[in-house]
């Protein structure tokens, strides 16, 4: 369930870390190493905030469109990779100065800011038949996942985790227990109001209303009942609360079964079907599902499809249901060229008897990456952001395209 929560995920291409390249490079520390780098990037985008036209104008001022800027990112960070059969730890952390440089939209210079995320994965006994996996994630994004809000919104998210995977046997039969707790903060980027806004959901002025907790519990499991065929069940149960507003709390529990597997030497399916309801007041359920698929072309070509459906808290609603479609694919050319391509579309229905809400998202990603040295990496990149939704307003209504150039200094 967390790989499908991942998916919903709006796509943000400037909160990887790079890799590095095989060999002996980065720091000895312990049995491991820990690798720094640095990125550099340009990227123009037109989806950055809403500014009121004049500089020295009124900042509840409404504004028409999204602003555009060109935008300078500076991001150094470091990855950490200490592997032990006792305790292996992987963590990751990064520190980002985003700037507008006010050269398509003045006022957007004031809104330049810090971005960032760290990681942390440690795994108790890896090797052993139970083991302890406890991680944590931070990350302060312009990329919310809050998908009742419009664009213009920086979000501070982090959430603790902590998993116990089974495996008795020789393997064959997995079962993970886990928990977690997620809280998520809200502040707008820009300094306006989209025009035709009415309603808090599109008014970046107002998003703290949406501050957030999670509380998460699961139980997974896997039986591997042919060595390269599994059933699989995956539950949950999440409660979402809010530190204020008048945003609805949701007990929502999801059940699913399935088989995943190899179909063919080539190709790779996930097949699962369940239900999801809410115990809160929304008293919203749903059928959700999973079908998906891998072809491998040939060892540098695949392809991914596939569908989902799900249902999930949110904010001012209390639950979304998801339709989500996507294609994805990716090659190796001449042994460095990496060229990537995913397509995908969602349909959002939002549970509110009074005023039904639905949103429809189309967003693409088509890129290269190319390790000009081993410690030198270049990509270049489009992505597109496209959303229609039934509340009026700008801030609910746009199209957002970013293009960057992005060059990474690993060691």
């Amino acid at each position: 369930m967390c790989a499908l929560l991942a998916m919903l995920l709006p796509i943000a291409a400037s909160a990887q870390v790079p890799t590095s390249a095989p060999g002996g490079n980065g720091f000895k520390v312990g049995e491991g190493r820990l690798h720094p780098f640095l990125e550099l990037e340009t990227r123009l985008d037109t989806g950055v905030g809403y500014f009121p036209d004049d500089a020295t104008a009124d900042p509840n001022d409404v504004s028409d469109d999204l602003a555009s800027e060109l935008v300078l990112r500076v991001r150094p960070g470091a990855r950490l990779e200490l592997p032990s059969s006792r305790m292996s730890v992987n963590a990751s952390a990064f520190l980002e100065y985003v700037r507008y440089t006010g050269l398509l939209t003045a006022p957007s210079v004031n809104a330049s800011h810090l971005e960032g995320a760290a990681d942390l994965t440690a795994t108790f006994n890896p090797d052993a038949p139970l083991q302890l996996v406890v991680s944590d994630r931070l990350l302060r994004t312009d990329q919310t996942r809050n998908v009742a809000l419009g664009a213009g919104v920086l979000s501070l998210f982090n959430e603790l985790r902590v998993s116990a995977p089974i495996k008795p046997g020789g393997g064959a039969f997995e079962i993970t227990p886990e928990a977690s707790w997620a809280v998520e903060f809200f502040s707008p980027v820009g300094e306006s109001i989209p025009v035709g806004c009415e309603e808090d959901v599109c008014n970046p002025l107002e998003v703290d209303n949406f501050d957030n907790s999670t509380l998460h519990t699961g139980l997974d499991g896997r039986w591997r009942f042919l060595p390269k065929t599994a059933v699989v069940l995956d539950s949950d149960l999440d409660y979402r609360s809010y530190f204020r507003g008048s945003s609805p709390d949701a007990l929502l529990l999801r059940v699913s079964a399935g088989l995943a597997g190899l179909v063919s030497p080539k190709i790779s399916a996930t097949a699962k079907l369940g239900w999801g309801y809410d115990f809160a007041d929304s008293g919203g359920s749903t059928l959700i599902a999973q079908l998906d698929g891998t072809y491998m072309f040939s060892p540098t070509m695949t392809f991914k499809g596939g569908y989902y459906r799900t249902l999930s808290p949110v904010a001012a609603y209390g639950l979304y249901r998801n339709d989500r479609l996507f294609a994805e694919a990716r090659t190796l050319l001449g042994g460095k060229l990496t060229l990537h391509g995913l397509a995908t579309l969602d349909l959002l229905g939002f549970y509110d008897e009074a005023d039904p809400r639905s949103d429809t998202l189309v967003s693409l990603d088509v890129g290269a990456d190319y390790p000009f040295k081993p410690w030198l990496l270049g990509a270049v990149g489009y992505l597109l952001g496209s959303r229609s939704s039934s509340v009026d307003g700008t801030g609910l209504n746009y199209t957002r395209n970013e293009a960057y150039l992005r060059v990474s200094l690993v060691y």
